[in-house]
């Protein structure tokens, strides 16, 4: 037998509606049998008020040797009816119907009148009676036979109750075709997706077709779908970028390697071949690191060791590495401002000397490389300003993707792989920041916000 968890919502909202339906009729057909029998000692009760009344008059009004005339012609017609009068002392005095009344209302001062006692004789029958004493002291005992009663009452359930049964039935089959119809759209978005395929991730569901419980089913689906075409999109231009990337050096590689050993050359030769072949693999090195490192920030597989960090003190070092380079090129160099993180030192080092390289590279002869740090509103930003060649704007947003080309102008040159402004964009995000760049009137600026912390 399958467990429930494991059967079809179709089935469960059956059952559902079967037993919701069943538990409703069947306080319905409880409540409605109570008050059948409260409508029952209702009657029985005013009946036998009247006729203890009857009995009272008759016995004010008629002497002893009357009475039994006098209630006899009044009591005639009642089937089931039976009256008993004792006198004060417990003396029988009149009788009509054999019933056995017991003995409790047989007690002088007993008042029954308004709390009717039931009971049941030794053949089974039920009776329901009351009594009281009356003037003169005389004690009065008046009941009457449920026999019909109890046949109408259990006709009535019989018949009741095999009506709940069968509306039960009823309302389980309708739930079943209520929940089918109902369900039918779930049906149509398995349908859908199921048309989804890697060469069809562009495809959507139409969430207005659907209803509102499903509408936002669709809708999460569609965001599902966008974010899988979007990894699948950056997992074929990632192979295709690297392939492009690898196949330039291996193929100098191979080639000059061929060249080399097509004839006998020099102990010299070979070891420029040599020299030249470990530039290329170095550079191969470097480019595969980068992508490894790239593929853990993507995957949030990179956890910074977070520490206080003075931004000034760390820009300052890495400015120093530059100070021959810009003397020899006439680049002017400056740094302004105060700023102070919890991040990684090596991660934050490594993403400012990336931003500082690439103003290095595209910086012109006698040009300006600025740097201002400023912390406001609790965010650290770390600006890098260079003269030059302005971007355009098409290129701007995709300059932190790997091995993105701009115009010839801004291209990397050969000690890049182009991929130093990714993986700075990657660390910058690892720390909860982001990093943006914008270029007008000869100037590019790039900028690295993060959390900052109180010097």
């Amino acid at each position: 037998m399958k467990p429930l968890g494991k059967k079809s919502i179709t089935l469960r909202l059956t059952l559902l509606f079967t037993v919701v339906s069943a538990l409703v009729l069947t306080t319905l057909g409880l409540a409605v049998g109570a008050l059948v029998e409260r409508h029952f000692e209702e009657m029985d009760t005013e009946l036998l008020v009247g006729k203890f009344e009857l009995v009272g008059h008759a016995l004010w009004e008629h002497s002893q040797s009357a009475l039994s005339d006098r209630l006899d012609a009044a009591l005639v017609g009642h089937h089931g009816l039976a009256v008993a009068i004792w006198d004060a002392s417990g003396k029988p005095i009149y009788s009509h119907g054999s019933v056995d009344f017991p003995s409790i209302m047989k007690v002088p001062g007993t008042d029954l009148r308004t709390h009717p006692k039931l009971w049941r004789n030794e053949d089974g029958q039920l009776f329901r009676g009351i009594s009281g004493t009356v003037t003169g002291g005389a004690i009065v005992a008046v009941s009457t036979e449920l026999q019909v009663h109890e046949h109408f009452m259990h006709s009535f359930n019989k018949t009741f109750w095999g009506l709940v049964a069968l509306a039960a039935i009823a309302s389980g089959l309708f739930g079943w075709l209520a929940a089918r119809g109902g369900l039918s759209p779930l049906r149509e978005i398995c349908r859908d997706t199921a048309g989804i395929t890697a060469d069809h991730l562009d495809r959507r569901l139409t969430a207005e077709d659907f209803p509102i419980e499903l509408a936002e089913v669709a809708r999460t689906l569609n965001e599902m779908l966008g974010r899988l075409e979007a990894s699948f999109r950056r997992l074929s231009e990632f192979s295709s970028d690297l392939a492009h990337e690898l196949r330039t050096p291996v193929s100098n590689l191979l080639t000059q390697t061929q060249v080399t050993l097509s004839k006998t050359r020099t102990a010299e030769e070979y070891r420029e071949v040599l020299v030249s072949n470990s530039e290329e693999f170095e550079r191969l090195s470097r480019t595969i690191a980068d992508m490894l490192f790239l593929a853990k920030a993507e995957n949030d597989l990179v956890v910074p060791e977070l520490g206080p960090l003075n931004l000034r003190e760390e820009t300052d070092d890495l400015l120093e590495f530059y100070e021959a380079l810009a003397d020899e090129r006439g680049v002017t160099l400056s740094i302004k401002g105060e700023a102070s993180v919890a991040g990684d030192r090596l991660m934050l080092r490594r993403a400012i000397g990336n931003l500082l390289s690439n103003a290095f590279r595209h910086t012109p002869r006698s040009g300006v490389i600025a740097v201002l740090l400023t912390n406001v509103d609790g965010m650290a930003t770390i600006s890098i300003s260079n003269t030059g060649q302005t971007i355009s704007p098409e290129h701007l947003p995709r300059l932190f993707d790997r091995f993105y080309r701009a115009d010839p102008s801004r291209q990397r040159d050969s000690e890049g792989a182009g991929l130093g402004l990714a993986i700075t964009r990657s660390i910058l995000r690892a720390h909860g920041g982001n990093a943006t760049v914008r270029s007008e009137d000869g100037l590019t600026t790039f900028e690295l916000r993060l959390p900052s912390i109180q010097q």
